[in-house]
């Protein structure tokens, strides 16, 4: 359809090309595409789109971009998460990492990691709780070698960083544990065994309540996947 390869034209002056879909449903697209500005030059971005978005779906489509938009707006500047380029009411440019998902690349490295555990540290400093990092398709691989974690739609912002804000940075960690666990076995210490086995008491309420109503939404009402970064949409990162 025309509206699906039209071009589109940010704040700063972008103009949008889309070239790859990442990932459609009922809350939105999300597309790789290039942007070239007044200086003639081109870079690789990634899209949010929710303009399509049934009316009826439009509140909880705008409630998850202007989060992500907050989010990467805190995180301005840091390695291993995507920068804001410009932002609108029904879409978000961000910059393009190039890398692999984790599930495709399966790292075994200790290295990765440890770097992923500083990531996440950064970005708890920077009062932001990822709240999705349990998915493997948010956590890439870098062409580096160095992790990236993507998909802040879920994020949490705290400028005082309470005591609910700390459990959901734990619960951060503690499902990037689970992937070590997954991939590195071996390397996981005593501490972080302990971790691992001491989920919050929000996380066990979530587990015995919350999650199967949040599964039968998202995923039987809304369509919604949560697999941007998975590999089966085209959208593995070159």
């Amino acid at each position: 359809m025309a509206k699906e390869t039209q071009a589109d034209s940010s704040a700063e002056g972008l103009a949008f090309q889309p070239e790859c879909l990442l990932k459609s449903d009922l809350l939105g697209r999300v597309e790789r595409g290039h942007s070239s500005g007044g200086g003639g030059q081109s870079r690789t971005l990634c899209r949010r789109d929710i303009s399509q978005v049934s009316w009826w779906l439009r509140p909880i489509a705008g409630a998850l971009l202007r989060r992500e938009t907050r989010a990467l707006r805190q995180l301005s500047g840091l390695a291993g998460v995507s920068d804001l380029v410009s932002e609108s009411r029904t879409s978000l440019l961000r910059t393009w990492l190039s890398g692999s998902p984790m599930q495709i690349t399966k790292p075994k490295s200790l290295a990765y990691f440890e770097n992923a555990r500083r990531l996440l540290a950064q970005i708890h400093r920077a009062g932001v709780a990822h709240n999705d990092s349990a998915k493997e398709p948010n956590w890439l691989v870098l062409k580096n070698g160095e992790p990236s974690l993507i998909d802040f739609q879920l994020a949490t912002i705290s400028k005082r960083r309470g005591k609910i804000f700390r459990i959901l940075a734990r619960e951060d960690i503690r499902h990037l544990l689970k992937h070590k666990r997954t991939y590195c076995p071996d390397s996981l210490t005593p501490r972080e065994r302990k971790i691992l086995q001491t989920p919050s008491p929000l996380s066990w309420i979530w587990m015995r309540t919350g999650k199967q109503i949040y599964l039968f939404m998202t995923r039987r009402i809304f369509g919604w996947q949560d697999r941007e970064g998975a590999g089966d949409r085209g959208g593995v990162n070159p």
